[in-house]
């Protein structure tokens, strides 16, 4: 997978110190030595580049247990440290490490699994390590929130199983080195499973095996890179269709997987799916992996934008969960799942952060995606509508950037606030052919890339010739809404920014007798004459900060 930052400043970032909060069960102080080895590129880590994950496992549904061996296929990047890192959570265990036919020692240290690996392995070389394993893995207790292996039953009593680990991470089930900022180019998924069920994974369907035994062999894979939380089993009693769509880069196959008996009201409901597509493409640019396909997966819980193969759980119905997330109508007409896991697709899974602290760039331009297929479908203003209407949802407790090294997410105030940073980024702008070329051109920049958020903010302020850093600054790392003071005095305006970093900068459009027009506050008061006297002063709407007469 190639990367935007060097290894060296993985290592820099990932050994800085906690500089803000977490959202969730963290506090300042409370990281753990297994936090760091998740979410730090150790020594054992960074002397190797994975290439591949060939990944075979059988599931069995009466011991809620798995079993079986991930061929990892790796470039060493420099001499190896005495040992491999490989992560495998508690409840699995490695039974054995094979390299060129020869059985290695390892050892534990809670998730992380250290492997002895010969230092004599040449510069470039793609060596493949083999991890058997076997366990009984972390249960989902409420995906895809509080992630693990979905064991559960369809409606009609058949077994339905799944896995929703993002966050959690991949080595709650298989074997990998789990780090966003290390993605494998391709991926081999082969699931054992009874013959009465069908399993389905991501990419493109390669093969399929009768055992003789009870089980059948499913292999799917893919051919482009992919996040280690994106490779996923879906195990069940499924009925599928095909569909072509008639995208930027020529035929897109999309493939869709439900509950044998969800058949007829899926092909209503996922017609949406190709609504969905053609905006993308047009603003976000050509749908990132054509090679692997696009489908829709029924699961048993939500929804997750797993990668080529994305996790429907919706009920069927618009909204989210039959609710408007935005509380102006706008939610109701279309359906969220479909609309925002695919949006991932462009902003999660083509690029994608390197480290979970930086978890905004999926989330904050996802939850964007909402209001350009609003825009779409309904127009511009059902478009300002809906994200202005999600601003009741912003929090302001925590900070938006997580902390670097410790694979701890910044607050849920990503989805909301982000997609109301980045509405009041295009409002500066102003021009929204040239803000829909900086979107396509992200996606072209960084495609199939992992990146910081710092290159996400500098390509935006390059190409729309703005310096943003201080709006990034206060949106992202600061949890106070810019006020803009003001006050009036016959033909006269005085205004000046408070609440809000030293150097806040960003303009505004304003209104005052009847006009509209722009202005740039600062944090000194200055003045402004107009030609007669007003009464009102207001800020347009669609700008994400607060206004306040004063005395």
């Amino acid at each position: 997978m190639q990367k935007i930052k060097s290894v060296a400043v993985l290592l820099l970032l990932s050994f800085c110190s906690v500089q803000l909060f977490s959202q969730l069960t963290h506090q300042p102080g409370e990281f753990t030595r297994a936090d760091t080895l998740r979410g730090t590129i150790t020594p054992e880590r960074s002397w190797w580049n994975v290439t591949k994950y060939d990944l075979t496992c059988s599931f069995d549904f009466n011991k809620r247990s798995i079993a079986g061996k991930n061929i990892i296929a790796y470039q060493v990047l420099s001499t190896p440290t005495k040992e491999m890192q490989v992560d495998l959570q508690v409840g699995l265990d490695i039974d054995s490490v094979i390299l060129d036919g020869k059985s290695l020692m390892f050892r534990r240290d809670g998730n992380a699994y250290f492997v002895s690996v010969p230092q004599n392995q040449e510069i470039k070389a793609i060596k493949n390590i083999i991890v058997y394993y076997h366990g009984i893995p972390r249960p989902a207790i409420r995906p895809p929130w509080d992630g693990g292996v979905i064991w559960s039953k369809d409606k009609s009593g058949n077994p339905w199983i799944s896995v929703a680990c993002q966050g959690l991470g991949a080595s709650v089930w298989y074997p990998c080195k789990d780090h966003q900022s290390d993605e494998p180019d391709s991926a081999s998924v082969t699931m054992i499973v009874p013959d009465t069920l069908v399993a389905i994974s991501n990419g493109r369907w390669r093969s399929t095996i009768k055992n003789g035994d009870g089980t059948t062999a499913y292999t799917w894979a893919v051919t482009n890179p992919i996040n280690n939380y994106n490779i996923i089993p879906y195990i069940g009693k499924y009925a599928h269709w095909h569909e072509d769509f008639a995208g930027e880069k020529g035929k897109l196959d999309c493939d869709y997987w439900v509950l044998d008996y969800n058949l007829d009201k899926a092909k209503e409901q996922f017609k949406q799916a190709a609504q969905m597509l053609k905006c993308f493409e047009h603003w976000f640019g050509p749908y990132p992996f054509y090679e692997d396909g696009y489908k829709l997966v029924e699961a048993p819980h939500l929804g997750m934008e797993h990668q080529s193969a994305v996790a429907y759980g919706n009920n069927f119905a618009n909204g989210y969960r039959g609710t408007d997330l935005s509380e102006t109508g706008w939610g109701l007409k279309w359906d969220f799942i479909i609309v925002h896991e695919s949006g991932h697709e462009w902003f999660g899974n083509n690029i994608t952060s390197n480290d979970v602290a930086d978890m905004w760039v999926h989330e904050s331009f996802t939850n964007y995606s909402e209001t350009i297929f609003v825009t779409c479908e309904f127009g511009k203003e059902a478009g300002n509508d809906y994200v202005i209407g999600t601003r009741s949802r912003i929090q302001n407790k925590l900070p938006v950037q997580g902390p670097y090294g410790v694979n701890q997410e910044g607050s849920g105030d990503m989805y909301y606030k982000g997609g109301n940073m980045i509405h009041t980024i295009r409002q500066v702008i102003n021009d929204d052919e040239k803000f829909r070329k900086i979107l396509r051109g992200l996606n072209g920049k960084f495609y199939h890339k992992t990146v910081d958020g710092a290159d996400v903010k500098q390509y935006i302020s390059k190409e729309a010739g703005i310096d943003f850093s201080k709006v990034f600054d206060q949106y992202l790392n600061n949890v106070q809404i810019p006020v803009l003071e003001y006050k009036i005095e016959g033909k006269k305006i005085t205004y000046r920014w408070t609440n809000c970093i030293n150097g806040f900068d960003l303009p505004l459009k304003v209104q005052a007798g009847g006009a509209a027009f722009w202005i740039s506050p600062t944090q000194r008061w200055k003045k402004l004459k107009v030609k007669q006297a007003v009464t009102e002063f207001s800020v347009d709407r669609n700008f994400y900060v607060e206004i306040k007469k004063v005395n």
